[in-house]
């Protein structure tokens, strides 16, 4: 094989590994941050595209607009009263601005873990236990709007949170307990009481209707 050829062939070899280099195929529901020379050039979204090899580079890997679940560790809140409990919680969340969201923050899911726990104890701290407890829809409204408004700058949308388990201390859940089975013994004895109260009214409504109807033959009988 001459010179000439072994050239072409090397040439040709460099061609298609700098074509190859050249396209990027970026999947559905997907994007690509591009920077050129270091500097932010282009988000590239759904479909083939050309990039210039050498130059330009992904900013981070590529990143699925689809809706994505963050499930936290459970983390210790003091109440108002100053009860200690473990809440673990979901945030639902969405990345609306690949831009940002690649070099708006470091670590974004830490971040939102981060921001979910102080805004958590934030919250909870303006809370008694019983308020904890009973107002979970209202915890979970106020968080998103928070982390919402937080997280904006870092091209992410909260779109739901939710506090999946709220454990209070031990001997709180066991007078709690306590509590939740001396109300179902106070139903049960109304419930019984009344039942026994029908029943003597019924009794009661039965002999006296007997009565009458005594009366009522002892006259037609001396008649």
């Amino acid at each position: 094989m001459s010179p000439f050829a072994i050239i072409l062939i090397v040439l040709a070899s460099l061609a298609l590994i700098i074509l190859i280099a050249s396209v990027k195929i970026v999947k559905q529901a997907t994007a690509l941050v591009v920077e050129r020379l270091g500097k932010y050039h282009k988000t590239l979204d759904t479909g083939v595209h050309i990039i210039l090899p050498f130059f330009d580079r992904q900013a981070c890997q590529p990143l699925s607009l689809k809706e994505q679940i963050a499930d936290f560790a459970p983390q210790p809140v003091i109440t108002k009263d100053n009860v200690t409990m473990q809440i673990d919680t979901v945030v639902y969340y969405q990345i609306t601005d690949p831009k940002l969201y690649c070099y708006g923050v470091d670590r974004p899911k830490a971040a939102i873990e981060n921001l979910t726990a102080t805004t958590l104890r934030n919250i909870v701290g303006e809370l008694e236990l019983d308020e904890t407890l009973t107002s979970r829809e209202i915890v979970n409204t106020k968080m998103r709007s928070i982390l919402d408004e937080a997280t904006d700058p870092w091209g992410i949308k909260i779109n739901r949170v939710e506090l999946k388990n709220i454990l209070p201390p031990k001997d709180i859940r066991e007078a709690m307990e306590k509590q939740m089975r001396a109300e179902r013994e106070r139903r049960e004895a109304i419930l019984k009481a009344e039942g026994e109260k029908k029943s003597n009214i019924l009794v009661a409504e039965g002999e006296k209707e007997a009565a009458i109807l005594r009366a009522d033959a002892k006259r037609i009988a001396l008649m």
